[in-house]
């Protein structure tokens, strides 16, 4: 039997360009909506006998290590198992994109005598996090955690931080936060937004206020109101070094308007507030702080739009201010484009804005991972 693959280890070979191929056995249809970067599609069911050598239909050369992936690791564990039976050197990604969509690295983006920021970057998604932490107290708060706790405790720990705080920047539409579970983990306040209450959010948590300044230790993290992508959006100003702004401005677009505000005239005046929020507030920074966003643009085809997994993803605001096309469009412009743009929206997001809201419970595994399955597509493109 082919032995399984860690999705970690693939994230490691696919960075060390190392020489295999990646076969994923879906569905053509499943294939280019969503797969890993560089892998192949050899449509294969478990039962169907090999009547052909699938490197050999692909025209992939003379490459004899394999990895094999679909959607749960089954049908891609019966097509290692076959080619591992003619001599290929095989492996099967456990878990398969289930297991891939909980890859998660922490890349450091930027420290001062006060104030440390690191990027949890979960590859598949886009999905960006940030401990914020005090290097002089060892205190930290965590901001915009996806759902794997984990991930962001042991993220603590190795940094030598105690989390003080869990703060999301505004209501996700493409993956459910787990700000409120790992607050109540590490028994610390959730914090958001305090229109978010507007919204209707069921879950407890601790209001911040427009301006509101939170202590973190020797630093300070200033709640600096920007509706737009929603009407709650708030992004965090990080002791003056960077800025989390959540998904009002990210390194390669702005943030779409109309998962909250539907199509049409609500779309327009959600755009009118995205651009007042980035013109008033958060290019109106100064230049060396660092736009740190929620996300980062990932293509069907695995590739990220900014940057590479495992760099930071971050920019100069007076970067953005004169290198980011829409940011150079006056008001009505700049509404017209946002009307044009509009990507498809994040898979069963109406879904994902109910759970975290606390209208609908987090659903138990698979469930919650088949739930959020797919790269974000929080981006007005």
């Amino acid at each position: 039997m082919a032995p399984e693959l860690p999705p970690e280890e693939l994230a490691a070979l696919l960075d060390a360009d190392a020489e295999f191929v990646l076969v994923d056995t879906r569905t053509e249809e499943s294939y280019e909506a969503w797969h890993v970067r560089g892998a192949y599609n050899y449509p294969y069911k478990p039962d169907e006998p090999l009547s052909e050598d699938p490197l050999d239909a692909l025209g992939v050369g003379d490459v004899k290590r394999v990895v094999t992936v679909c959607a749960k690791g089954v049908s891609s564990g019966a097509l290692a198992d076959a080619l591992l039976d003619r001599g290929y050197v095989a492996a099967n990604v456990a878990d398969g994109m289930r297991g891939w969509s909980r890859v998660y690295e922490a890349v450091p983006v930027a420290r001062t005598a006060r104030a440390e920021v690191v990027q949890v970057q979960r590859r598949a998604k886009g999905c960006l996090s940030y401990v914020v932490g005090c290097p002089e107290t060892s205190e930290a708060v965590v901001v915009d955690a996806s759902r794997h706790g984990d991930v962001y405790r042991e993220t603590l720990s190795r940094l030598g931080y105690e989390a003080v705080g869990v703060l999301d920047t505004h209501v996700h539409a493409d993956h459910v936060s787990g700000g409120r579970a790992l607050a109540t983990a590490l028994d610390v306040p959730y914090y958001l937004p305090e229109c978010a209450r507007e919204r209707g959010v069921a879950v407890e948590y601790e209001a911040l206020s427009r301006n509101e300044v939170l202590p973190v230790g020797d630093l300070d993290v200033k709640a600096l109101s920007t509706p737009g992508h929603t009407t709650e959006m708030t992004s965090y100003l990080v002791d003056g070094t960077a800025v989390l702004t959540g998904d009002s401005l990210f390194v390669e677009s702005v943030g779409r308007t109309e998962l909250e505000f539907d199509e049409g005239e609500a779309a327009a005046d959600g755009a009118r507030m995205q651009y007042r929020s980035l013109h008033e507030t958060l290019v109106a920074q100064p230049d060396d702080v660092l736009v740190c966003p929620a996300h980062v643009g990932v293509a069907a085809d695995g590739t990220w739009a900014a940057s590479h997994p495992g760099w930071p993803v971050r920019a100069r605001v007076g970067d953005l201010r004169t290198g980011l096309d829409l940011l150079g469009l006056d008001e009505e412009r700049f509404v017209a484009e946002l009307e044009e743009r509009l990507p498809e929206k994040p898979p069963n997001y109406e879904r994902v804005i109910a759970v975290n809201r606390g209208r609908e419970s987090i659903p138990a595994e698979p469930e919650a991972t088949d739930l959020e399955l797919g790269p974000n597509q929080c981006s007005a493109g």
